[in-house]
Order: C-alpha cells, then sequence, then structure tokens
C-alpha cells in the first residue's frame, strides 16, 4: 500500500534546509540582548542614603542602627553595600571612627596633656586677661586595663583557666571522713 500524500506528485514541495533559508538581518549586539523584566519589589534605597549612612558611621552608628534608620532589614543593608559601590564607600567611615576612637584610648591611657587658655575677667573694670597654659591629664587606669585586655588576651583577661597534670584536666580526690566516738577513719 502507497502511502498517503497531500500534494500531488508533480508538484515541488518547498525546501527548508538552511541553505536556501533567509537569513536575518544583521542587528547590534545591544538591540538583540533582550533585557529581562524587572521582577520583585523596587528597592527602598535613594541616593541622600548614602551621604546619611557617612555621617552615622562618623558618630558610631551599627549596621543594625544603620538598618533602622532606613527602616529596612539587615540582609538588604548587605545587599545595597554589595550592589551600590558609593553605599560601600560611604560605610567605610566606620574605621575612620573607629581609628580616631582607638587613638584617643591610647591617649588616654598613657596620659597626655594640650595647650589650653583660660580667660580672667576684672569685674571692676571689666576688662579680660587671656592666660595660656599647658593642661596635663593624668594616665587612667581603667584606659589602661580595657586597652590590655583586648590587646593581651590571654595576660589580661580576668577569668585564667587551670589546669592539672601536664595539660590534663585537675584531679579531685574526695575523702570521706567518719568519726566513731573519739576515733576518726578516713577512707
Amino acid at each position: 500500500m502507497r502511502p498517503f500524500r497531500c500534494f500531488p506528485r508533480n508538484i515541488p514541495q518547498k525546501r527548508t534546509d538552511p541553505v536556501t533559508r533567509p537569513k536575518p538581518k544583521a542587528t547590534p549586539a545591544k538591540a538583540r540582548q533582550k533585557k529581562a523584566p524587572k521582577v520583585g519589589r523596587p528597592s527602598a534605597y535613594r541616593p541622600e542614603f548614602t551621604e546619611q549612612a557617612r555621617k552615622m558611621c562618623m558618630i558610631g552608628a551599627t549596621d543594625a542602627e544603620l538598618a533602622e534608620a532606613f527602616r529596612v532589614g539587615l540582609s538588604t543593608l548587605s545587599m545595597w553595600k554589595l550592589r551600590i559601590p558609593e553605599f560601600r564607600d560611604a560605610l567605610k567611615a566606620k574605621a575612620k571612627a573607629d581609628g580616631k576612637v582607638t587613638v584617643s584610648l591610647y591617649r588616654r591611657a598613657l596620659g597626655y596633656s594640650h595647650p589650653a587658655v583660660k580667660i580672667f575677667a576684672d569685674p571692676k573694670t571689666g576688662s579680660e586677661k587671656v592666660v595660656e597654659y599647658v593642661e596635663h591629664y593624668p594616665p587612667d587606669t581603667t584606659a589602661c586595663i580595657f586597652w590590655l585586655k583586648n590587646r593581651q588576651k590571654e595576660q589580661w583577661r580576668d577569668r585564667q583557666e587551670h589546669t592539672g597534670q601536664d595539660g590534663g584536666p585537675i584531679e579531685h580526690a574526695v575523702k570521706q571522713v567518719w568519726t566513731f566516738g573519739d576515733q576518726k577513719v578516713v577512707f
């Protein structure tokens, strides 16, 4: 039996091989790339957040405090740090602020002096006299302790660890004492 054909034999069928197929017109690479449609909620980030974050970091704000101020979660703040270079650079102000505190703590621990001015006014004549002097701050033991506990933890921490022989646990020997009248029995 012969297979059924839609077209009579004498009509040539169109060829669809790649050789005879018309080529599409050349288009620029950017035009060919289809942009994915934006999906999801728009970002809550606004450009003014960069300057606000920098100022907050200079006064010691943490990531949690920044997230609360911008009314976003910590994960959103972390995403902004990854995706927005200006915002990430603004948060580098934290390191500058930490450095200033470190220098101040160090100076306070050692004691320091600085020039100062005292102004005296004569109540009778109303004249003012400006006196320059050097003000001295003695070393602060609390600052010293804080510095050492953080820089040399093994030597200065409050809790000391004790070990037994060869670094092992401390062995406890429990003894029982019984008294029978005037006699003591130790087990």
